[in-house]
């Protein structure tokens, strides 16, 4: 009987520690807007990652973002480049 009034102190202790961090409401209100959702997701853990913030972008956006950085980066390389040479240029009608 002791164990079981040992555990159950920790376990209010825990529900104390999740309300006071908010945890509780957050998830209340992520699974409440699943409730109300018109048409339920095929995924819900899908729907509470993406209301909940967790969910990063698609594989897909990942890798065209990444590609986008590429060129971005080697379009800046370029410009710098040609920057300096521009600046070279102009020192010397100086």
């Amino acid at each position: 009987m002791a164990q079981y009034r040992a555990s159950e102190s920790k376990r209010e202790q825990f529900r104390r520690y999740l309300e006071k961090s908010g945890v509780l409401d957050t998830l209340t209100s992520v699974l409440v807007a699943l409730f109300e959702e018109p048409e339920k997701p095929n995924n819900a853990l899908d729907f509470i990652k993406l209301h909940l913030g967790a969910a990063g972008p698609e594989p897909a956006d990942t890798e065209a973002l990444r590609t986008e950085l590429a060129d971005l980066q080697q379009k800046c390389s370029e410009l710098m480049e040609e920057n300096k040479e521009l600046r070279s240029r102009v020192s010397v009608y100086r």
